[in-house]
């Protein structure tokens, strides 16, 4: 596996983990949640997004580009 291929693997594992906790933080019960545990789901849904955004971004602009 080349290195972009990895980078993107990488990308798209680390959103999905990201977005997991998130929905994770958001769907669990309160007495299992607490509030800086809301919070951190708040963070990592916000760079589970920004993860996305940078994958589309890396796989569309900067991989073609990218030659090994």
């Amino acid at each position: 596996m080349s290195l972009k291929g990895f980078h993107i693997v990488f990308i798209v594992l680390a959103a999905l983990c990201s977005l997991g906790f998130a929905v994770w933080s958001f769907m669990a019960p309160p007495y299992v949640v607490t509030e800086p545990l809301r919070i951190s789901g708040w963070i990592s849904a916000v760079a589970g997004l920004s993860l996305v955004v940078y994958g589309v971004w890396f796989v569309f602009k900067k991989s073609r580009k990218i030659i090994l």
